[in-house]
C-alpha cells in the first residue's frame, strides 16, 4: 500500500520537517500489523515527494485477536484504515499541525499533492468525488481493471486517486485519515466511544459543514446508529453556537456602529453595486438573518434570490424575518434558503448574476481563505461580487472599543486597506476579474471609511 505526499512550495524539501522525516534517508516504523517505510522519492527544491509504503503482514492479519477471516484479501494492497493507524503513527506531529523547525510553516496553505495507489471506493467515483471536492481538492481518478491481462472480467473497485489543492498540510492528513476508511466503507478494528471522539477531533473544522456529513458519520462509526446519532448531534450543537451567535453579532456590531447607523448605509452601498451591474439573480453568501435579502425581496428587481449560511438557526431566523411561510406564491418561487460553507465547493452557488459577501471574510481562519477565493471566484463565479469588510484603520474612532480589539470577538483578523487592496487586487488578478474598491460610512480624512467594500467584475 502507498501512499504519496507532494509539494511544489519552495524550498520543497522543507516538506522533511513538517513530516519530522530527513528527506535524505529510508525510515521504518514497527506496527502491530506490519511496518510503514518512508522514503522521498523526489526530493529538489522546486518539488519534494514523501511516500510511505504500508507492509502488511497477511499471516498476522488473520492469526489476530481480531483477525480477519481469510488468508487471501485485498488488505494488504488498498489504502484502509490501516493505513490511517500508520499515518496516526508515523506522522503523529504533522497531523497534529506541530512542527519545531518550521512552526510558522505549518500553520501555512501550501501547494499539496496526495496520490493513493489503489483506493476502495464503495460508491463510485461519484462518491469520492462528492467527499473530497467540497473541500476545495480537485480530484483525478483511474479506476483499475480486475486484471489488466484479462479486461473482459471488467473493472474493480479500486480507483488510483491523485488530490490536489491548497492548504495545510495537517487538513490534508485529517482529511486523509477520516475519509479513507469511509470509502472503504470498513475497519479492521473494534468501534466505540473513542472511534467517535477521534472522527469529531480530526473533522474539526470542516467536518460539521461538509455536505456529505452524514454519511461520512455513519461509515466510519461501522454503522453504529447510536454512535452516528451521537456524533452528528454533537457536529450540530458544535455549529450552533457560532450560528446562533448570529443575533448577538449583529447586536454587538450595530450597538458600535450604531450612531452612524453603518449597517443601514452597508446594505445601501451593496443594494447599489447590485444595481449598477443589473443584477437580476443574487445569491448573499453568509445571509445572516436575511436583512439583505429581505431588502432585495421587497424592491423587486431580482427575478431570483437566494441565502446561504453554515448556520441552520440563522436560516430559520431568517426565514422567519422574511415571511417565507405567508409570501405569495409567485414571491416564494423567487427566494431560497439553504445550508452550506463558504470553504466547500458547492454546485449550488452557481449560476447566479451576482454574488455577495457582507461582513463575511473577517470569520474565515487565514489558512481557509485559499479555499474560499477557490469557492467564490473559480466554482461559483458570478459576473459580479461583491465583498464588504470592516476597516481596521478606522477602529481607533470607536471610543468603546479597547485598542487591539477587533469589532466582534468571532472575528479571525481585520484588514486594513493597504491589506484589503492586496488581498482584492491579487485575487481579481489570479481568477480573471476586475476590482474596483469604494468606501462605505463616513469618510475620515486619515483613516478612510469604517467598511471597506470591492466591487470584482468578469
Amino acid at each position: 500500500m502507498l501512499l504519496t505526499i507532494a509539494t511544489t512550495w519552495r524550498p520543497a524539501t522543507d516538506l522533511g520537517y513538517l513530516l519530522v522525516k530527513n528527506p535524505a534517508r529510508c525510515q521504518s516504523f514497527a506496527l502491530p500489523f506490519g511496518q510503514a517505510h518512508v522514503f522521498y522519492p523526489v526530493a529538489r527544491e522546486d518539488r519534494c515527494e514523501a511516500a510511505m509504503l504500508l507492509d502488511l503482514d497477511p499471516v498476522g492479519l488473520v492469526r489476530g485477536p481480531r483477525g480477519l477471516k481469510q488468508y487471501v484479501n485485498d488488505r494488504p494492497y488498498v489504502a484502509s484504515s490501516f493505513l490511517s493507524v500508520a499515518m496516526a503513527r508515523v506522522y503523529g506531529s504533522a497531523l497534529k499541525g506541530s512542527s519545531r523547525d518550521r512552526p510558522q510553516l505549518a500553520d501555512t496553505s501550501i501547494p499539496l499533492e496526495a496520490e493513493v495507489a489503489v483506493l476502495p471506493c464503495r460508491g463510485g467515483e461519484p462518491f469520492l468525488r462528492r467527499l473530497f471536492e467540497p473541500l476545495g481538492y480537485s480530484v483525478e481518478a483511474r479506476r483499475l481493471p480486475l486484471d489488466e491481462h484479462f479486461p473482459e472480467w471488467g473493472e474493480s473497485p479500486y480507483f488510483q486517486v491523485r488530490l490536489a489543492g491548497t492548504c495545510r498540510l495537517r487538513d490534508l492528513l485529517s482529511h486523509l485519515y477520516v475519509l479513507l476508511p469511509v470509502l472503504d466503507d470498513d475497519k479492521h478494528y473494534w468501534v466505540g466511544q473513542e472511534e467517535l471522539d477521534k472522527l469529531l477531533a480530526r473533522g474539526e473544522g470542516w467536518l460539521s459543514s461538509h455536505p456529505e456529513r452524514e454519511q461520512i458519520a455513519r461509515r466510519y462509526l461501522k454503522h453504529q446508529r447510536y454512535l452516528a446519532k451521537e456524533a452528528l448531534a454533537r457536529l450540530v450543537a458544535e455549529e450552533d453556537p457560532q450560528a446562533d451567535s448570529e443575533t448577538e453579532h449583529e447586536q454587538e456590531e450595530e450597538g458600535l456602529e450604531r450612531p452612524m447607523s453603518l449597517n443601514e448605509q452597508r446594505l445601501a452601498a451593496v443594494r447599489e453595486a447590485l444595481r449598477e451591474a443589473g443584477a437580476r439573480s443574487v445569491i448573499d453568501l453568509g445571509c445572516g438573518e436575511g436583512k439583505l435579502l429581505k431588502a432585495l425581496l421587497e424592491e423587486g428587481e431580482c427575478h431570483r434570490l437566494a441565502g446561504m449560511d453554515v448556520s441552520h438557526r440563522a436560516l430559520e431566523i431568517a426565514g422567519e424575518r422574511l415571511g417565507l411561510e405567508r409570501l405569495p406564491a409567485g414571491r416564494r418561487q423567487r427566494l431560497e434558503l439553504f445550508q452550506g460553507s463558504l470553504t466547500y465547493r458547492d454546485e449550488r452557488l452557481s449560476g447566479y448574476d451576482a454574488a455577495c459577501a457582507v461582513e463575511v471574510i473577517e470569520h474565515i481562519d487565514p489558512p481557509r481563505l485559499p479555499a474560499f477565493e477557490r469557492v467564490l471566484f473559480e466554482f461559483a463565479r458570478p459576473a459580479t461580487l461583491i465583498a464588504t469588510t470592516p476597516n481596521a484603520d478606522y477602529n481607533t474612532r470607536f471610543e468603546s472599543l479597547p485598542a487591539g480589539r477587533f469589532r466582534h470577538r468571532d472575528h479571525r483578523f481585520e484588514w486594513t486597506r493597504p491589506q484589503f487592496r492586496d488581498w482584492g487586487s491579487a485575487a481579481a488578478e489570479r481568477f480573471g476579474y476586475s476590482v474596483r474598491f469604494l468606501p462605505v460610512g463616513e469618510e475620515d480624512p486619515e483613516l478612510g471609511s469604517p467598511t471597506q467594500m470591492a466591487v470584482f467584475s468578469r
